[in-house]
């Protein structure tokens, strides 16, 4: 299976999601941001850093670049898309996503190994899990208060679009400990977290993160098996 791994203008965590797509056994291919060809990937990842520098919001010029059309338009079709960190705040910048990633209720950019409760397995992204299950991965983030109004923030729970919480502390004031979501369809999640990080014991603190990874390719295995 094909990954894309965008790289922005002030991209950090793309090399360490490339890494992680291999080591769950994808094929991870670099696209540019300036490019609208999409390689013929199946699958894609926007990554963590500063798109752009965050001169405006966050993510809120990368919505912009000419690879972001072609992944609108392929997430729209079923493709699997995965935003971490800043790829979360481009994807609700895009309106792939509901709601907006907000300063820290604290306003201090925090680095900490963060414990997760897995809460939506239904995604292309989460099938590898189990529901309710614990993980630890890596969180670093300035703006990462997920807010949506109570409306949005009602549907996402009634719904079960709601894939991670916060768990024994809420790191920077997301709405309802929110630390990732999914559209309807499951083929887009977003998540502040870094699972990138935690997949393998060298250098994470765990290896929770590499059943993101892996999911999509159990998604991909699966659609084959019954097509």
């Amino acid at each position: 299976m094909r990954i894309g791994v965008v790289t922005f203008p002030g991209s950090l965590d793309d090399r360490d999601a490339a890494r992680a797509v291999r080591l769950a056994g994808g094929e991870a291919v670099a696209l540019w941001h300036g490019d609208s060809d999409l390689s013929a990937v199946d699958a894609v990842v926007l990554p963590g850093g500063f798109s752009y520098g965050d001169y405006l919001r966050c993510g809120a010029i990368a919505r912009f670049a000419p690879v972001m059309s072609s992944i609108v338009s392929r997430a729209e079709g079923g493709m699997p898309v995965l935003g971490i960190c800043n790829g979360f705040q481009i994807l609700c910048e895009s309106h792939l996503l509901p709601g907006a990633l907000t300063r820290n209720d604290h306003l201090h950019f925090i680095c900490r190994d963060q414990r997760l409760v897995i809460e939506s397995t239904d995604s292309d992204w989460t099938r590898d899990f189990e529901p309710g299950q614990e993980i630890v991965v890596p969180l670093k983030n300035g703006e990462g208060g997920y807010v949506a109004d109570e409306q949005t923030l009602d549907q996402l729970e009634g719904d079960g679009l709601v894939i991670a919480r916060y768990l024994e502390v809420n790191p920077n004031g997301s709405r309802r400990d929110i630390a990732g979501i999914r559209n309807a369809r499951g083929n887009v999640v977003g998540l502040m977290p870094h699972p990138e990080h935690a997949v393998e014991a060298l250098t994470g603190p765990t290896t929770d993160g590499l059943a993101f990874f892996t999911s999509v390719l159990t998604t991909a295995l699966t659609s084959v098996v019954n097509a």
